[in-house]
């Protein structure tokens, strides 16, 4: 009886809560769920109108496609350097920042500042530096060395790799410091007492009991480094140099030039890399979960 009304109650809270998330579930439905399912659906076509079904063809020639392996690529470049960079300097910021300091307060708002800068403003900065007749260049010439048209250069992809950590190095440092702060500070005590090196202590307690929220920053600084787009438009437009040829230049490419089945056929190929990728980090985390219980 006590089971068969716990049912009845739990039942009655999932009806209750219907209408509250049905404008929530509405909008995402409207603008997210039914936009990709309709990608999917003329990724397979050989037009938006009146489209036959074509199968793969589109992939197959989304694949043989120069320019979208070269975005590809670059894509997965700049994901796989900035990425780990961004990660292991936030992580290093908040143990430094997770200690008392001089001046912490005020180097922790300088660090965090940037999520609050507009684009344009980073752009405008940026070029500040990188111009040709900027100050990197202005120093090049003051030591009598070339000047170097930077966005026109294979370094491109590091001046848009320091604008990227710049931008989120705040965000992540935030993110570990609450992780640190979780950690009882007991579990440091304890292994000192029995001897442990910082090394050990950092690796088998930091790490350890970070892991969770590693995962998420991980999620998190992958997802980011694809809005980087923008910054890369503003600075260099829609065909950049080929180092810095993005998957986000290809597809705003493809939309403007209304190649509609090369556009929804990238696309659907970069969700499905970023659903692996995401599947196989919640899985590490959820073994992690079950081994810590």
């Amino acid at each position: 009886m006590n089971k068969r009304r716990f049912l009845s109650w739990l039942l009655k809270d999932e009806i209750t809560a219907i209408p509250f998330l049905a404008p929530s579930l509405l909008g995402f439905s409207l603008f997210f769920a039914i936009p990709f399912a309709m990608s999917i659906y003329y990724s397979f076509t050989d037009r938006v109108s009146d489209g036959t079904f074509v199968g793969v063809s589109n992939y197959k020639e989304l694949l043989f496609s120069s320019s979208f392996r070269k975005a590809a690529g670059n894509t997965l470049l700049f994901t796989g350097v900035s990425v780990p960079l961004l990660i292991v300097l936030s992580l290093n910021l908040a143990l430094l920042l997770n200690q008392r300091i001089w001046l912490r307060n005020a180097m922790q708002t300088a660090i965090v500042l940037p999520l609050v800068v507009p684009v344009a403003s980073i752009v405008m900065i940026s070029q500040i530096f990188i111009d040709w007749n900027g100050v990197l260049n202005a120093s090049l010439h003051h030591i009598h060395l070339p000047r170097i048209d930077w966005l026109n250069s294979d370094g491109s992809m590091i001046i848009v790799a320091m604008i990227y950590i710049w931008k989120n190095v705040g965000y992540n440092m935030i993110l570990f410091l609450a992780g640190l702060q979780t950690i009882p500070r007991s579990y440091y005590e304890t292994a000192f007492i029995e001897g442990a090196s910082g090394v050990r202590r950092f690796t088998g307690i930091t790490l350890v009991y970070l892991t969770p929220t590693m995962i998420f920053v991980i999620l998190i600084s992958i997802v980011n480094s694809f809005k980087v787009f923008r910054e890369t438009y503003l600075l260099a437009g829609p065909y950049p140099y080929d180092r810095i040829y993005m998957m986000q230049h290809y597809m705003n490419n493809m939309f403007f030039s209304l190649d509609i089945q090369k556009l929804t056929a990238a696309a659907v190929l970069m969700v499905g890399c970023m659903v692996m990728l995401v599947s196989v980090l919640l899985s590490f985390e959820r073994r992690f979960q079950k081994n810590m219980e």
